[in-house]
């Protein structure tokens, strides 16, 4: 099987300070192609909306008396307990109805930006899981803090719609940068998802695909799918190359979640799954390599 054999487990979270961006679909297709290519991966829903968590059919634990949420963060109970299987390869520790709740508690306790850190990702990283990635709130709060404390690593999703130059723009300056004052906060990757339109005319798609490509911090975060040099957006305006940057949109990625599935196991042939299969081999190396 592919994959990283020789790297230290790593934590991630997926996340920007805006909503509908693909945040979730991103972490769950992330999280199964690390299953994939190690064996077994976690993927912990923190969004108070349970997107992923109803996405993939876990309802009666998004709604379960018992707020998992709770009992581990504040509580201190074993993680373990509340892990449920997705499909072979990936497990999920669910969100629930109440998470709103455990951000309101989480201001009041000792250390409660370390708690998920602390109470769960130590508890499994490196034994049950050696990769873990969180889908975050698209806000500011507890549950942020504690996401970005414990991976010390993000993964920032954008889409070709109105708001992306602010969504990242506020998502560094006012998550990774106002973080970093206290610890180390990696960004990973940029990932350009859900394109549709061509590139050789000034589409929304070429207009995101410029700004990540020439601004020289963002520029070395952008995944080999989606990187272009001033060459080849010339090459690709003269109609000689038919490079298709991004993930792109496909019917299957949508239709998998509304099945209950990662892509990988409701279209096994879909051509964008080699996409997330290199945002894993990032995430186990740590960084974007050329």
């Amino acid at each position: 099987m592919e994959g990283a054999t020789e790297t230290e487990p790593r934590a991630v979270a997926v996340g920007i300070l805006k909503g509908g961006f693909g945040k979730t679909t991103t972490a769950v297709n992330l999280a199964r192609e690390l299953g994939e290519r190690n064996d077994r991966a976690l993927v912990i829903d923190l969004d108070d909306n349970g997107h992923l968590t109803l996405d993939l059919n876990h309802r009666e634990a998004f709604e379960s008396e018992t707020n998992h949420a709770h009992a581990v963060l504040i509580d201190g109970e074993d993680p373990r307990k509340y892990v449920v299987n997705v499909v072979d390869g990936l497990d999920l520790f669910p969100a629930h109805t109440e998470l709103e709740s455990v951000q309101n508690a989480l201001k009041d306790v000792t250390m409660g930006s370390t708690r998920l850190k602390a109470n769960l990702i130590d508890e499994v990283l490196g034994e049950e899981y050696d990769y873990i990635i969180v889908d975050t709130p698209a806000n500011r709060g507890k549950l942020a803090d504690n996401a970005m404390f414990a991976t010390r690593n993000i993964i920032i999703p954008l889409r070709p719609e109105r708001g992306y130059d602010s969504g990242l723009t506020n998502t560094v300056q006012r998550l990774v940068l106002e973080a970093r004052e206290y610890f180390d906060l990696e960004i990973l990757a940029v990932v350009p998802n859900n394109l549709t339109s061509r590139i050789d005319q000034q589409t929304k798609d070429r207009q995101l695909l410029e700004e990540i490509n020439s601004r020289d911090r963002i520029q070395p975060l952008v995944p080999n799918f989606a990187h272009i040099t001033d060459a080849e957006f010339d090459a690709i305006d003269a109609g000689e190359s038919d490079f298709k940057p991004g993930i792109r949109h496909r019917a299957a990625i949508n239709d998998s979640l509304d099945e209950g599935l990662p892509l990988r196991d409701y279209d096994a042939a879909c051509d964008q799954l080699e996409y997330y299969d290199e945002l894993a081999a990032i995430v186990e190396n740590g960084e974007v390599t050329r």
